[in-house]
Order: C-alpha cells, then sequence, then structure tokens
C-alpha cells in the first residue's frame, strides 16, 4: 500500500465494512397535531484526536461514558464548524477523529408511549459520522452537506430512567480518492524538514475544508406507523394546475389516506385519497421565480392525514407539505419555467462567514436573501455543495430558483474516476434527488463542478452520474459545471444545459481587460455550435481587495472588477436574446480558503466582503439585474401550457 492511501485509512480508522443504509424518506422534520420536535443546537462537549493515529477515542472508547471523563473537553457551539471557534492552532487545520457529545431528557411521554417512534435526526456532520446513544452504535453515515437520521426508540423506551440520553458523535474530515469531494493525505518525509509521521491533506477545491457539526441536530415523534416519505411533481394542462403526488407509509399495511391541497387563504381547492393519485386545480396559481411574475412563488399546502390500525391500537399521522405548481423544460436554446423563457440573473454562494464557518445561521440567512432581493437577483447555484434545508425553503418562499450541486468538486486527479468513487457519486445524488425533491425553487441538478471532463474515464463517469440522476428524477434537467475546452470535454453530450466556468483577463492575460470581448464570444459560438444547448456563464468574476482603487483599473482593485464585469456584461447582452439563457457572478461574498500565496485571508471574488458589505461591483450588478429583470418582467395572469414538441422536460 502506497503511503499516502496507508496514512488516509489510519486517519479513517473503523470506516472499512459499514453498512450505509439509504432507505427510506428523508421528509423535513415539521411540527405537527402527530409530531413533535426538540432541538439541541446549543453547547456540546467536543474533544479532538490528537493522538498520532488519531484513533485514541476507538481504543479508549470515549463513546462508553461521558466525554469528559475522558479528558479535558472544549464547549462547541452546534451548529458550527470547530476550525475557527478555539484558539487552537491545531484545530484550525486538524485532520482526523473529533467528538461532540450531548446530553439531553426526554419528556416522559416520548419515553412510556410506545406508540411514539423516536428519531435522531443530523442535518449535517462533515465528512464522516459515526453515532451513539447511550454507548450503543446507533449509525453511521459518509459525506457533509446531507441529513441522516436513525430510529431511537429501542433505546429510550426501556425503563423508568430511560428519559436520559447521552448523544455522541464521532466526526472524520479526512478526505481520500473516493470522498466527494475527494483529496489526498501526503506524508512528508524529509526529517530535517518535518516531524516524524507529519502529514497535510490536500484538497483540489478553492474553499476551506470546514468541518463538524454545521447544522442543526434534533430530535423527533411521529407514530409507529407514520407517513415515511411524500413525491410531488406538478403540471400545467390548459388552465389547470396538476400534482402528482406519490406517498410512502410505514409501520403497518391497514391504513387510510387523505390528502387535501390548500391555497394560501387556506380553502381547500383540491382532495384525494390513496398512497398515489393527480389533484386537479382550476385557474392555479403558479410558482414564479422573483421578478417574472406580479404574484410570485405562490405556493399551496399539501395536507396529508394518514389513520391506521395497530396491535396497540389506531393511530393518525399527519404532515403538510408546501407545493408550488410549476413545469421547467429545455429547447435547444431556452430556458423554460411555466413555458416562459427565464435568464438566470445571479449568484455563486458559499455557506460561509466569520467565525462559524460554514455553521447554519439564521441572521446570516435572512441578511443574505434581503441582499439578492435588493440586488435584484432571480437564482443561484449552491456551489459546490447542497445547502441548509432551510435555505431551500426560503428560496421557494422568495421566488429564488436554484441549481441544486452535490459535493462533486475537485474531481482533478484521473484516479479520482474509480468505480468505488462512482457508486459513493450516484448515492450522494440518491440522497440530494431525496431530500429536495419537492423543493419548485429547484429547477436543475448539477452533479459536479470543474470535474477533468477532458479525461475518457471522466466521460464515463459523469454519463453514469447524469443518467443515474436523471433516472432518480426525469422532471428536472442535469448538468455539470465545466471548464475544459468545448472541443474535449466528454461530458458534456450528456447535459441538457451547458454551464461554463471562464476567467478572462484573471487566470490568463493578467490586466488585458480589451481580449475579454472577443474570448467570451468565442467560447459561446464555439460551444453552441458544437451542442446546439443553452448556455449558463455559470462563473465569471475576479478579485477585489475592498478600498483598493486605481485608475486606470489594475487587477484587486474595485475598479478593476467593475471593469472586467462590464466587458463581460457586453458579450452577455448580445448573446442572452439567443441561446445564452444566465449569468451567475462568482462570487456573492468572500470566502474562507486554504492559505497561500494568492488567498489574502480567502477568496475574495465576492461582490460583497465576508460581512456582507458591499463592494463597487455590487451597485453595477444591481443596476443590471434590475435592468433585465425590468425588460423580462410578465404581466400578472395564468400562463397556460406552451410546451414545445422538442422541450425535454415539459
Amino acid at each position: 500500500m502506497a503511503p499516502g492511501l496507508a496514512v488516509a485509512w489510519a486517519v479513517l480508522g473503523p470506516l472499512l465494512g459499514c453498512a450505509l443504509a439509504l432507505q427510506g424518506g428523508m421528509l423535513y422534520p415539521r411540527e405537527s397535531p402527530s409530531r413533535e420536535r426538540k432541538e439541541l443546537d446549543g453547547l456540546w462537549s467536543f474533544r479532538a484526536d490528537f493522538s498520532d493515529n488519531r484513533r485514541r477515542g476507538f481504543e479508549e472508547q470515549w463513546y462508553r461514558r461521558p466525554l469528559r471523563e475522558s479528558g479535558p473537553t472544549l464547549d462547541m457551539p452546534v451548529p458550527s464548524s470547530f476550525n475557527d471557534i478555539s484558539q487552537d492552532w491545531r484545530l484550525r487545520h486538524f485532520v482526523g477523529w473529533v467528538w461532540y457529545e450531548r446530553e439531553v431528557i426526554l419528556p416522559e411521554r416520548w419515553t412510556q408511549d410506545l406508540s411514539t417512534r423516536v428519531v435522531l435526526r443530523i442535518g449535517s456532520a462533515h465528512a464522516y459520522a459515526i453515532v451513539w446513544v447511550n454507548g450503543v452504535d446507533t449509525l453511521e453515515h459518509e459525506g457533509g452537506y446531507l441529513p441522516f437520521e436513525a430510529d431511537i426508540s429501542n433505546l429510550v423506551q426501556v425503563g423508568p430512567l430511560s428519559s436520559q440520553l447521552r448523544i455522541t458523535i464521532a466526526i472524520n474530515n479526512t478526505l481520500t480518492p473516493t470522498t466527494l469531494p475527494p483529496g489526498t493525505i501526503q506524508y512528508l518525509t524529509d526529517t530535517s524538514k518535518y516531524p516524524k509521521g507529519y502529514f497535510v491533506q490536500n484538497t483540489y477545491f478553492d474553499f476551506f475544508n470546514y468541518a463538524g457539526l454545521q447544522r442543526s441536530v434534533l430530535l423527533y415523534t411521529t407514530p409507529t406507523t407514520y407517513i415515511d416519505d411524500i413525491t410531488v411533481t406538478t403540471g400545467v394542462e390548459h388552465d389547470s394546475g396538476l400534482v402528482n403526488y406519490q406517498i410512502s407509509v410505514k409501520g403497518s399495511n391497514l391504513f387510510e389516506l387523505e390528502v387535501r391541497l390548500l391555497d394560501a387563504e387556506n380553502k381547500l381547492v383540491a382532495n384525494g385519497s390513496g398512497t398515489q393519485g393527480q389533484l386537479k386545480v382550476p385557474g392555479a396559481s403558479l410558482w414564479w421565480p422573483y421578478l417574472m411574475h406580479e404574484r410570485p412563488a405562490y405556493l399551496y399546502s399539501l395536507e396529508v392525514r394518514l389513520t391506521a390500525q395497530t396491535s396497540l391500537g389506531p393511530v393518525s399521522d399527519f404532515y403538510t407539505l408546501p407545493v408550488g405548481i410549476r413545469t421547467v423544460a429545455v429547447t435547444e436554446s431556452q430556458f423554460l419555467i411555466n413555458g416562459k423563457p427565464f435568464y438566470f440573473h445571479g449568484v455563486n454562494k458559499h455557506e460561509d462567514a466569520d467565525i462559524r464557518g460554514k455553521g447554519f445561521d439564521w441572521p446570516l440567512l435572512v441578511k443574505d436573501f434581503n441582499l439578492l432581493r435588493w440586488l435584484g437577483a432571480n437564482a443561484f447555484r449552491t456551489s459546490h455543495y447542497p445547502y441548509a434545508e432551510e435555505v431551500l425553503q426560503m428560496c421557494d418562499r422568495y421566488g429564488i430558483v436554484v441549481i441544486d450541486e452535490c459535493p462533486g468538486v475537485g474531481l482533478a486527479l484521473p484516479q479520482f474516476f474509480n468505480n468505488v468513487s462512482l457508486q459513493n457519486h450516484m448515492r450522494v445524488m440518491e440522497e440530494v434527488v431525496r431530500r429536495d425533491k419537492n423543493h419548485p425553487a429547484v429547477v436543475m441538478w448539477s452533479v459536479a463542478n470543474e470535474p477533468a471532463s477532458q479525461l475518457e474515464s471522466a466521460g464515463y463517469y459523469l454519463k453514469m452520474v447524469i443518467a443515474h440522476t436523471k433516472a432518480l428524477d426525469p422532471s428536472r434537467p442535469v448538468t455539470f459545471v465545466t471548464n475544459s475546452n468545448y472541443a474535449a470535454d466528454k461530458g458534456a453530450p450528456y447535459v441538457d444545459v451547458i454551464c461554463l466556468n471562464s476567467y478572462y483577463s484573471w487566470y490568463h492575460d493578467y490586466g488585458h481587460l480589451e481580449l475579454i470581448q472577443q474570448q467570451l464570444t468565442t467560447q459561446f459560438e464555439s460551444w453552441y455550435k458544437t451542442y446546439q444547448k443553452p448556455i449558463i456563464q455559470s462563473e465569471y468574476g475576479a478579485e477585489t481587495i475592498v478600498g483598493f482603487h486605481q485608475d486606470p483599473p489594475l487587477m484587486f482593485t474595485e475598479e478593476y472588477q467593475k471593469s472586467l464585469l462590464e466587458q463581460y456584461h457586453v458579450v452577455l447582452d448580445q448573446k442572452r436574446r439567443k441561446y445564452v439563457v444566465g449569468e451567475l457572478i462568482w462570487n456573492f461574498a468572500d470566502f474562507m480558503t486554504e492559505q497561500s500565496p494568492t488567498r489574502v485571508l480567502g477568496n475574495k471574488k465576492g461582490i460583497f466582503t465576508r460581512q456582507r458589505q458591499p463592494k463597487s461591483a455590487a451597485f453595477l450588478l444591481r443596476e443590471r439585474y434590475w435592468k433585465i429583470a425590468n425588460e423580462t418582467r410578465y404581466s400578472h395572469s395564468v400562463a397556460k401550457s406552451q410546451c414545445l414538441e422538442n422541450s425535454l422536460f415539459a
């Protein structure tokens, strides 16, 4: 075994042979007459395993007793990334196992009522997690940015003292050639420079590898016979909206389902029964993107009521799902929402701010959405991983369109395109689709960002992941974001929309703004001539240190960022009337990266600072986006189906 690979497995420790269950749904935990939830956010006990092999916690079985008995612990806020919370410099770049613990008192009814099911849900643990409840190995999950959960009823309904709960979570942030995103472990063996056993984590993406419990942890209840999953797809037929539903029930085969669709005024507009069916809404109000309609983001409520007979007697369950009725379609030159051409004018983002790292934060989320609306942005891409579920809920409410991207970033080396990685990538897409399938704001899946798509092995790999994603959800287009040459890209034939990243006059031809229009025009024309598919400029921009000024513009000044954007906009205005269907600036806000001589406290391509203060380019982009919105805004009317024969997603 090669030294690097040997270290990867040493750091990962007991991951081999783990069973990864993907059975069942992943409905967002909502309170209802039959369901309760208990938030576990706040301070947890925390300890990093600094032992040479990072396995001391397993060797001493830290999960068998309170973590404080194993040695010194820190207070760690959840949700947050652990990297920037402490003054211990070792945690900033720590690679290996960290341990979290929280002691909880459960309501008595949860532990005594055997008709109640108790579930532990972790919103995200980057990147591999093992969970113990009262010292019992309960759950394992590979991959950050997505939720996982376990039914712990048999662990809490065991006696009079069962209301006391100790939850222990061990998390490993090591990235290997088969994780998503991938990485490598490198031993530095020159003992004149490095201590014995010294290693570093190599990553192949441009953002900091924040880790920990970065989203909420909670407990919730359902009846023992319960609504496990709901899948909704929508359509438009003449002047009626169509809501197709499929419902999964677990716990009993003897049940009845009542389905009701309520409008925003809580009035019944359609009803049905059974595990699947179609609800027809005459004169339906459609879900429109922000600034595309006078009444955007209209949401109905799908109420599902379950009644069942069990050995413990009759039970009932109740779940409400927000539903937006809309259609998505793609032609060779247009992206259509509700039969109308849609132009993406928005941003790329990162879940990144200050000491929270990638920890979910409501004030930050609301601030970001206020800035998006001020900017006149109607879309963003979840670069380069799925964002918190609450983010997508806000998008549904405000009409912000989402390109939902999985953590397929950093696929830069040939060894990353192997069969194990492929199976893992397809499993991750299953989890993404399972979680996000019912959000009307999600209009397209992205399976990767800037993979080495010029490789033959990458072509097969991307073909398989894209086909798998289409099979999971035939109702949405699928893409990946490329920075390869149009003639060499082996994955482009399989996407529905071409997404291009290019940084003319930034990463090459430094400072030569006069070349952008020619080079960008050539880019668009070459790609469209080759593939005859709509194109999104999915990244473009320039690094800017706030407060730096120079005229004529020089790199890193606010004037240079503005001038570069203006040159792009000239060509985008020419092509958006033909086959370019969107532009997403890189980036919404500055964000943290690994340290390097080219990064001054992170990536500074944001139009806002990391503290969400605007740079000059933000005002330029605001003027542009509102101008585009006013050009393309439609009058208040119910759109009839305008699905074209060559439309792929009618």
